[in-house]
């Protein structure tokens, strides 16, 4: 998948519109629907996003993301999209509708086909709409495909419920709509040292400080290494400083500081708790272990 951040002409395109943070079930059909049309029809697939959440510029701050994006653009790549297009929003951001259809999309990429979600919204204060969309399809000679709603449990997936999902711990409930692991990537850094000490090697990491917070505590998780616990927060019973993801790899003892480590959630165990003595922090992820 090729990547710009500038606009260029590639005509002929099939065109998947949106943000897609956290790339979720939801977005995937959209994508999906993109991507099967071009492979239908002999041309190329595209996604146009924008390289910042349009909410950055409207509220003057960034909303917690589910994906950084440099993992939302891994995530677009798996659903085979041949080009993605990362926007500066403020650039285009006075744009009408009908601006943005003709001046952006059709002057650049002459799509044969554009596919959006069902509540997609576009152009200077949200002129432009599914509505607007397929309306105008017969005049720039595009298919339009509306994708309707994805539902998980008949509630609508979306990065706004996932968002209150994993911050409110529901981990399974939100990979169930991400249709994936919520994951964290990032380098192993050197700890304290204190889990060696105690026979609980970890490796850590730092919360990517633009992703959604998840609640300080123990959870369950997968690695490249095999399947761990992480404990992700303030280390209580040791009086850290500063917020810290530890993983520890079962079955696992090799020095991997500096090596990029991806840890994908399963589920949360337990809150984060001081504990009296390090002994009986021991003693509960012993039991922490025995839970997974």
């Amino acid at each position: 998948m090729q990547i710009f951040s500038e606009l260029n002409k590639n005509p002929n395109l099939s065109l998947a519109l949106g943000y897609f943070d956290g790339v979720h079930l939801g977005h995937q059909a959209v994508i999906k629907n993109a991507v099967d049309f071009a492979h239908q029809n002999g041309n190329k697939s595209a996604v146009i996003t924008f390289s910042d959440h349009p909410c950055c510029y409207f509220w003057g701050v960034c909303p917690k993301y589910i994906l950084t994006r440099k993992e939302r653009e891994e995530k677009i790549a798996e659903l085979g999209v041949d080009y993605l297009y990362e926007l500066d929003f403020e650039s285009i951001s006075g744009l009408t509708a009908e601006d943005y259809l003709k001046n952006i999309l059709v002057k650049h990429f002459t799509p044969s086909s554009i596919s959006t979600g069902w509540n997609h919204n576009f152009g200077y204060k949200k002129s432009g709409n599914v509505k607007f969309l397929a309306q105008h399809a017969k005049k720039f000679d595009y298919k339009y495909f509306e994708l309707p709603p994805q539902k998980k449990d008949n509630e609508i997936i979306s990065s706004t419920s996932i968002r209150k999902l994993l911050s409110a711990g529901k981990i399974e409930k939100a990979n169930s709509m991400l249709g994936y692991n919520f994951l964290i990537s990032g380098e192993v850094i050197t700890g304290n040292r204190i889990g060696r000490t105690i026979g609980f090697k970890t490796a850590n990491l730092l919360y990517p400080p633009e992703l959604i917070d998840l609640p300080f505590g123990v959870y369950s998780v997968d690695t490249q290494f095999g399947k761990g616990i992480a404990n992700f927060g303030t280390r209580p019973t040791v009086d850290g400083k500063g917020t810290l993801l530890e993983v520890h790899i079962l079955d696992f003892d090799k020095d991997i500081y500096g090596q990029n480590l991806t840890v994908k959630f399963n589920k949360m165990i337990r809150t984060e708790k001081k504990f009296p003595s390090l002994d009986a922090l021991k003693t509960q992820i012993k039991l922490d272990i025995n839970s997974i």
